[in-house]
């Protein structure tokens, strides 16, 4: 005979030898819906659920398999008790409960949309893990149709895809770039930008040019929609930052690009294209925010791609502006080492005047609490520069030092590139590393290969 919760409730009683009004009194549920619970005349609601099984002294959810049972196979499936079960689950981590909850209900397609909708409620909530589960049902329901539902349930997945491997990243893009244009023409932009954002941080330039050309596009038509002579008057769903900032937004990708192959007129061009935000329509106070940012980036990133092209006369001015707006001064002191190692400029001083903000970053990176993003993308590249700069400079045993915490870091993170400049680095210098450093060194190589084992994916490296 299969276990359900009233009988398990009935036992409980029994051998408790608390009567049904006693038991009332200790969970909170009134005696007389414990009477029909028991007597098989009324369904049990989640928050009841609970306090029965708090009443009895059980962990939290632990009826929820049988509950499921009861759900749809003991009555018709009911979405007043099936949506609050999923969001207790989601509370309590109860990953295959809701898997088999929604695996039972995607044999009736018309729960999609409500399904869709607890998804969406989930992601706000950052439970991200149980709303993929959702998308996923969601999409799978839907791949042989041209919705923008499925499309917005892909977005969702690639979002909570992204970690600290790139490899993931990148195949969550691939797999969601052939979505963008199904979504609502704003969600598009976002889209857009959060895959130039990714692209961006594994360095494929001619992907990133090619979102920035495409969502500088939409943006304009949007734009002129909205604020030009012949703006329409329907009512616009609202992207998620002023819509000026996705015209914007391209141009400082342009320059990010073009500087990193090393066509640095080009990169000080596009800064110049967002120096003056004075066309900007909008005027609330993030807009206001968000034009003030565009203009420090303009200005920083002038001075950023003079100095790369080895005019140090620039390099004191560049540092005194950085120094009072923070969110520009790792990847200004990244550019900085940088053209310091091409043109062999002395920073020392800089290195100095910065060596609070250097630890602080160095110490964020390495606790537990530290959650990946583009900036550890960007402190791994500095401390990759930083290390060569020490290295040169016959520093041997803090260039070292660097160079093995960013060996360690890219491993990690599979960043092949970065792995392949500190094993070429590390084999120039050799002959400098002291014997720990050498044993440190082949043990991270040794990671390297466990990691390349587990996931195919990665170039095997030699040492």
């Amino acid at each position: 005979m299969q276990m359900t919760i009233r009988a398990e409730l009935e036992n409980y009683l029994k051998k408790s030898g608390i009567t049904i009004n006693q038991f009332a009194e200790v969970s909170g549920v009134n005696s007389g819906t414990i009477s029909s619970i028991i007597n098989g005349n009324r369904s049990i609601a989640v928050q009841q659920l609970d306090r029965i099984t708090e009443g009895m002294g059980l962990a939290e959810g632990s009826f929820y398999e049988l509950y499921v049972d009861e759900c749809f196979y003991q009555s018709a499936p009911n979405w007043r008790r099936l949506g609050p079960l999923i969001f207790r689950c989601a509370e309590l981590d109860k990953l295959d409960c809701i898997k088999q909850v929604v695996g039972m209900m995607m044999d009736n397609l018309s729960y999609a949309p409500v399904l869709f909708e607890t998804a969406e409620t989930l992601f706000k909530q950052d439970k991200h893990t149980a709303a993929a589960i959702l998308y996923g049902s969601v999409a799978e329901s839907e791949k042989y149709q041209h919705s923008e539902r499925l499309a917005l349930c892909q977005y969702r997945l690639f979002k909570i895809a992204l970690c600290e491997d790139q490899e993931i990243n990148l195949k969550a893009a691939v797999q969601f770039e052939s979505f963008v244009n199904r979504l609502d023409e704003v969600d598009q932009l976002d889209a857009l930008k959060d895959l130039a954002n990714l692209y961006f941080s594994i360095r494929k330039w001619n992907k990133v040019e090619g979102i920035a050309k495409e969502m500088k596009q939409k943006a304009t038509v949007l734009y002129k929609y909205r604020y030009g002579e012949n703006r329409r008057k329907d009512s616009f769903k609202e992207p998620t930052s002023p819509l000026f900032a996705y015209i914007a937004f391209p141009n400082v990708l342009y320059t990010g690009s073009y500087g990193a192959r090393g066509d640095y007129d080009q990169a000080v061009y596009y800064a110049s294209l967002y120096s003056d935000m004075s066309w900007v329509e909008e005027n609330s106070e993030e807009a206001k925010l968000l034009k003030g940012k565009f203009e420090v980036w303009s200005i920083a990133n002038t001075y950023l791609y003079q100095l790369m092209k080895g005019k140090i006369e620039v390099l004191q001015e560049y540092v005194e502006y950085i120094e009072h707006h923070e969110d520009e001064i790792l990847p200004a002191l990244f550019k900085i080492l940088q053209a310091a190692n091409i043109h062999d400029f002395d920073v020392d001083d800089v290195l100095l005047r910065f060596e609070k903000v250097i630890s602080k970053l160095k110490k964020e990176r390495n606790s537990k609490t530290y959650i990946r993003s583009v900036t550890e993308d960007r402190y791994n590249r500095f401390t990759i520069e930083l290390s060569l700069y020490y290295l040169t400079r016959k520093q041997y045993s803090i260039g070292i030092e660097n160079l093995l915490e960013s060996l360690e870091t890219s491993s990690i993170m599979k960043d092949e590139g970065c792995v392949i400049r500190c094993i070429g680095l590390f084999d120039r210098f050799r002959c400098e590393a002291s014997f720990e450093a050498l044993e440190k060194y082949q043990n991270l190589i040794s990671e390297v290969y466990r990691r390349n084992d587990e996931k195919n994916g990665f170039v095997i490296l030699s040492s």
